[in-house]
């Protein structure tokens, strides 16, 4: 039988209150019951000194006879709920509190057998002149647990100053007390600690419950919301709107289906960009094959359109390298030659791979360098392709008369070199910004401006950016044009590490 997580919860929590009871009580009978004992003791012991100096003297010294000695220890043992004895220096047994010394049943407790003529007969070796005190059946004499006690009984020997010339021992004055008592007290306390124990737990099994409850429901709806994304439903929403861990959770499965549902319209978007891209020069190229063979295009001419042929398989051929090297970048990342070099001559051998673009479409390109230290650690030949991609993709949205600006900057207690590429172009909105970087998307919504471009560069740029672990951002308004930042590691700080 599976159990949810509140039955757990309950189960765990129930196994932890009875144990942690059950570990109270025992410690708080077993310390309280030790308590009980050692007070008792103490009280029976200054109880057999108070009736050894008023009872046992005066038997001592002739005031008492033994019957009148018994009588005293029966009012005694009423008051103190006691057996109480009397043995003299010899170890007999002179005098009990019992009706009958020699009966079974005494007014304490049930006895095993007779009270013996003399305490030796129990243990010969029993110590009559040492202050002692056991608990138990006292050498198997009595049926239950009894605390008994010890006191010496000493006969003092006055001058006629009262002082106390010599003590004489005569004996020892014996206390039993059963333990029933004690007991007894300590089922008082099991009950009156029992019922607080019990309302402790219902009042804590009401407040989990309730804020088990609170907890496990949007619990609960996470898991019926999760189970519906499994289906393929991602639109299902989780309306749990609070601020703790639970609401973060839902508000992140929540983008996650946003984005899952998106990446349905990505994948159409790029089946339909690589169809596109693929089509385009095979149709022209079949066409005037096929053009040339029928004889639709004369042989004079031929040469003129073998001409495009090539440059459509060219295009096709970039194409194709684009996509298995992007695929080969994230499968495994870029193979990193990395060496020191400078990052200005870098920029500026690909500028001038740009100058007869930039005056054929009459846009201007500017370097801007504000660092003093220009030398990077990093794989040259992949980041000049970054470079390239990125002015590339600026010139191609870059109207006639307007600018593009190449930008070092050197921030303070900053490791990094930031290389900027910002344009004065058509811009992007922020849902065009997000997908800039996913391959074969175009920002032109027409694809007709841009009859040479895969639509791979930014996705390459970003996967060699990423193999350096180091970040490329994009910044965009509409109309205002768009800037492209990525940072490379400075080579006096790599030399460091």
């Amino acid at each position: 039988m599976q159990h949810s997580i509140l039955d757990r919860i309950y189960i765990t929590f129930l196994a932890i209150l009875i144990v942690s009871f059950g570990v109270l009580i025992v410690f708080t009978s077993f310390m309280t019951r030790r308590s009980l004992v050692s007070e008792k003791r103490e009280t029976l012991s200054n109880e057999a000194a108070l009736i050894a100096s008023q009872t046992v003297m005066g038997y001592l010294s002739g005031r008492y006879d033994k019957p009148g000695l018994e009588s005293l220890f029966r009012y005694y043992s009423s008051a103190l709920e006691a057996d109480v004895w009397y043995v003299d220096e010899y170890g007999r047994v002179v005098a009990t509190s019992h009706m009958e010394s020699t009966g079974k049943d005494t007014e304490r407790g049930q006895m095993t057998g007779d009270i013996p003529y003399n305490i030796y007969q129990l243990d010969p070796e029993y110590q009559i002149d040492s202050m002692a005190s056991q608990t138990g059946n006292f050498y198997g004499l009595y049926k239950n647990d009894m605390i008994s006690v010890n006191v010496p009984v000493h006969l003092e020997h006055m001058d006629e100053n009262q002082r106390v010339l010599d003590s004489e021992p005569k004996g020892a004055l014996i206390l039993h007390a059963t333990v029933s008592q004690i007991n007894e007290l300590l089922r008082n306390i099991y009950s009156i600690v029992l019922i607080p124990c019990l309302v402790i737990i219902v009042i804590a099994f009401v407040f989990l419950a309730v804020v088990s409850r609170k907890v496990l429901t949007p619990v609960k709806k996470l898991s019926v919301v999760a189970n519906e994304y499994s289906k393929g439903n991602l639109d299902v929403q989780t309306g749990i709107h609070s601020a703790d861990e639970i609401g973060q959770l839902a508000e992140s499965m929540e983008y996650m289906a946003a984005e899952l549902s998106k990446l349905e319209e990505y994948r159409r978007d790029f089946v339909s960009n690589i169809s596109h891209d693929f089509r385009s020069p095979l149709t022209s190229i079949k066409g005037y094959i096929e053009a040339m063979k029928d004889g639709t295009i004369p042989p004079e001419k031929q040469e003129r359109y073998l001409d495009i042929v090539l440059n459509e398989t060219q295009r096709l051929m970039k194409l194709t390298q684009g996509l298995l090297d992007l695929n080969h970048l994230e499968s495994y990342g870029p193979y990193l030659k990395l060496k020191e070099f400078d990052i200005i001559e870098v920029i500026n051998a690909t500028l001038n791979t740009f100058e007869i673009k930039c005056i054929d479409k009459g846009v201007a390109i500017y370097l801007n360098n504000h660092a003093e230290d220009t030398t990077v650690m990093a794989d040259k030949t992949k980041i000049q392709q970054v470079i390239y991609n990125l002015i590339d993709n600026a010139l191609k949205f870059t109207p006639r008369g307007k600018r593009i600006y190449v930008t070092v900057t050197d921030k303070e207690k900053d490791d990094k070199l930031h290389i900027s590429v910002k344009d004065e172009g058509m811009g992007m909105d922020e849902e065009m910004q997000k997908k800039v970087f996913i391959r074969f998307y175009k920002g032109d919504a027409s694809r007709g401006k841009d009859k040479t471009g895969t639509g791979l560069g930014l996705a390459i740029t970003k996967e060699i950016i990423k193999a350096h672990h180091e970040v490329i951002t994009v910044t965009s308004k509409v109309d205002e044009g768009t800037e492209f930042v990525f940072t490379l590691s400075k080579a006096s700080s790599a030399r460091n590490h």
